[in-house]
């Protein structure tokens, strides 16, 4: 929704809240804070048909200006989805607070002790396209975290990250803590993207979530730290010792579990020795509807399979496509991985331990995973309650960033009179 304002001024005026509710919120009280996420958690689940009802608004907006289907599966949300919202704050809840957790203390021989403490980030921008239940899993994070956050989602859900956000103020308010803490922009100009980026008086972090583009943008623009990830091109390897009902159950379900999420398989690499495998993986996405690009061997093996291009094998489809190449050892496969994929979420079929080991060791991706799907990439299914997103960056965070990655560290120490030479 646009209301006719000044930009500028609103969003200064958004950034000093979130400075003051920073302060107040890197010292609250674990107690307090999860007061606030099972407050917002039982909002959720009992506004659930308000949700739903801004939601199909959004959807019916989308679909009439034509967005495709990934889009459309982003968007949309449902009772078993709400319901996971709620089930991720209550996980948050449940988590331990990483807040000023002094680890690594040892003496020195001064007689001082050394050691680390965790501290919040400060305010976190966080800008997103689409998926509506962003704004409750990055509101839990920042909250549990003692984060303050700028909520800036897409036109195209801004009826659902409203209701959803209303939620998490209601939490806020129940635990006395400040409701600058969450502040979901009350505008979808774009415009707004530019000023939140470049406020590092006000703002310490940006997440983007959305497309390439989006992204490339924020990173070569933003004057403030930026998490990010770029593509999500992930790769199945079904290894020469593969079981073969794992590889096609694994080979189903990183693919066709879900096309528009970052951690579906976009392709999959396959040695020969496991061409039976293939034929049956093959079957199972035509009967899904599931595009099959191919190398030549594949293309003997598979019929029906259109010729891979070069750009192929770079592509992440986010959509009923997957590129197949056959390869002749563990080292093509990780050869092809290194060249063509993104560092998102790549995983290895195999019963030889020296191979998996190899793998875990040799790929340099966020997440690298042994005989398990590849969309098993999920904050939620690591542990973490939810995620703010998955990065690809090497620092400051890797992989899903939950509690840990929106927080820092800060040298301690504690010493009793003692003074330096």
């Amino acid at each position: 929704m646009n209301v006719p304002f000044d930009l500028a001024a609103y969003m200064r005026t958004v950034g000093q809240n979130a400075r003051g509710a920073a302060r107040v919120m890197a010292v609250a009280d674990t107690a307090a804070k999860d007061r606030a996420l099972l407050a917002a958690a039982a909002a959720i689940d009992r506004d659930q048909a308000l949700l739903l009802a801004a939601n199909a608004g959004d959807v019916a907006r989308a679909r009439a200006e034509g967005c495709d289907a990934a889009f459309i599966d982003r968007l949309t949300l449902t009772p078993k989805s709400v319901a996971a919202m709620s089930e991720g704050l209550r996980q948050i809840a449940r988590l331990p607070d990483p807040v000023g957790a002094i680890t690594d203390l040892n003496y020195r021989p001064t007689g001082i002790q050394v050691g680390r403490m965790r501290v919040p980030l400060g305010v976190i921008g966080i800008i997103y396209e689409s998926r509506p239940n962003v704004t409750a899993d990055a509101a839990g994070l920042c909250l549990k975290s003692g984060n303050a956050t700028i909520l800036r989602g897409g036109s195209e859900a801004a009826q659902s990250n409203q209701a959803i956000g209303a939620c998490m103020l209601e939490g806020l308010r129940a635990a006395g803590l400040p409701q600058d803490a969450v502040q979901v922009l009350a505008t979808t100009d774009r415009a707004a993207v530019g000023l939140l980026i470049t406020m590092p008086e006000h703002v310490d972090v940006i997440v983007p979530r959305g497309g390439k583009s989006l992204i490339a943008r924020i990173a070569a623009e933003s004057k403030v730290p930026v998490i990010k990830h770029l593509d999500g091109n992930c790769h199945v390897y079904v290894d020469e010792r593969a079981d073969p009902d794992k590889a096609v159950r694994i080979a189903d379900n990183a693919k066709t579990r879900r096309y528009g999420v970052c951690g579906a398989m976009e392709t999959l690499l396959v040695h020969p020795a496991q061409a039976e495998a293939l034929v049956r993986i093959a079957a199972i996405y035509r009967e899904k509807g599931v595009e099959i690009r191919g190398c030549e061997k594949t293309r003997v093996l598979v019929a029906g399979a259109r010729a891979a291009t070069e750009e192929d094998w770079y592509t992440e489809y986010l959509a009923p496509i997957v590129s197949v190449r056959i390869v002749d050892s563990l080292d093509e496969a990780i050869a092809h991985i290194e060249k063509y994929g993104s560092h998102h979420t790549d995983a290895i079929v195999t019963e030889d331990y020296t191979r998996a080991r190899r793998f875990l060791r040799e790929v340099d991706s966020a997440s690298v995973m042994v005989n398990a799907s590849t969309q098993f990439a999920d904050g939620y299914e690591y542990g973490l309650g939810a995620e703010i997103g998955i990065s690809t960056d090497k620092i400051h965070a890797r992989g899903p960033v939950g509690l840990e990655g929106l927080t820092s560290q800060k040298w301690v120490v504690l010493g009793n009179g003692e003074v330096r030479a």
